[in-house]
């Protein structure tokens, strides 16, 4: 048993090993081709490379090669570009590109690389790289900053896209979509970039304080103006009011004097008396039968012989 029990196992290990190097799947997100002895083997009912699709599929073993390549949306990074644009300003655009292969039996051609020891995909991403490149420096050169990051964003990304494909469809590839991630200054322009911001932002303060002090300047002389006219106004109207007020009250003496001319010199004598002595310390030196004190002497007889008050 055990001499016949070793060559059967060796015998299945070959069987195995053989229908392992025969059998092989390719996967719903993948393509296949087969190249025998190096030549790509034709569809033989459309004349056309063989492309395999999802499935289970055989191949000869020592004599074809298997080459599988991704069917899905693809993405790939291009780091950062120095750019200059219209107006000579650098720029630092880091951006990435959506594809997809169209045409796999083109994309193998085009980018078989085993000459440089680079797989399929990654030659296809060189390429890629150097075509979104030359259009990005192009497309950036005819248009300035302000436009680049704000003003045609969305037309330039869409030229991006038609020029790029103009370029790598004989690929076999298609250019999906380029965004842009970030589009900023080198290290050695930010700073000056900045410091002239920042002079820019001074002179526009600077500006704006002299405009509001003029304009509050302006605003003060209204205000003086006004106050002087109100005040005049005022004042004018104070000398009105006390001239009526005046007038009434010469009016009113008047009206008084003639209805009664007595009571009206009495009155007044009484307010001179007022005024005249508001001060202990006053001293006057009149005759007692001078007019002034006529309403102090009453019916009483007068002494003739001066007093000194």
């Amino acid at each position: 048993m055990k001499q016949w029990f070793t060559p059967i196992l060796i015998a299945i290990a070959v069987i195995v090993a053989f229908i392992g190097s025969t059998l092989f799947t390719v996967y719903e997100s993948e393509r296949a081709m087969i190249a025998r002895l190096g030549e790509l083997r034709i569809d033989s009912k459309t004349g056309q490379t063989l492309i395999l699709g999802p499935g289970l599929h055989v191949k000869l073993p020592f004599v074809d090669t298997l080459h599988r390549f991704d069917s899905r949306l693809n993405m790939t990074e291009i780091p950062s570009e120095r750019i200059l644009t219209k107006d000579k300003e650098l720029l630092m655009v880091d951006l990435f590109v959506q594809w997809k292969i169209t045409d796999f039996a083109l994309f193998y051609i085009s980018t078989y690389g085993a000459n440089e020891g680079l797989s399929n995909r990654d030659r296809a991403e060189q390429l890629l790289r150097q075509n979104v490149k030359g259009v990005l420096h192009s497309e950036f050169g005819q248009r300035t900053l302000p436009s680049v990051v704000s003003g045609e964003r969305k037309q330039l990304m869409e030229k991006l896209v038609e020029r790029t494909n103009e370029n790598v469809r004989g690929y076999g590839m298609q250019v999906v979509d380029v965004r842009v991630n970030r589009v900023d200054y080198p290290p050695e322009v930010n700073d000056k970039v900045f410091a002239r911001m920042i002079s820019e932002r001074r002179q526009v303060a600077v500006g704006f304080r002299a405009n509001g002090e003029s304009k509050a300047a302006i605003i003060r002389a209204d205000a003086d103006r006004e106050a002087r006219v109100m005040v005049a106004e005022a004042e004018k109207e104070s000398e009105r009011l006390k001239g009526e007020g005046d007038a009434q009250s010469l009016q009113i003496y008047a009206e008084s004097y003639s209805k009664s001319p007595e009571f009206f010199e009495f009155y007044r004598s009484l307010e001179a008396y007022r005024k005249s002595f508001q001060n202990k310390q006053d001293i006057l030196v009149l005759k007692p039968e001078g007019a002034f004190f006529k309403y102090f002497r009453g019916n009483a007889n007068v002494s003739s012989k001066p007093e000194n008050h």
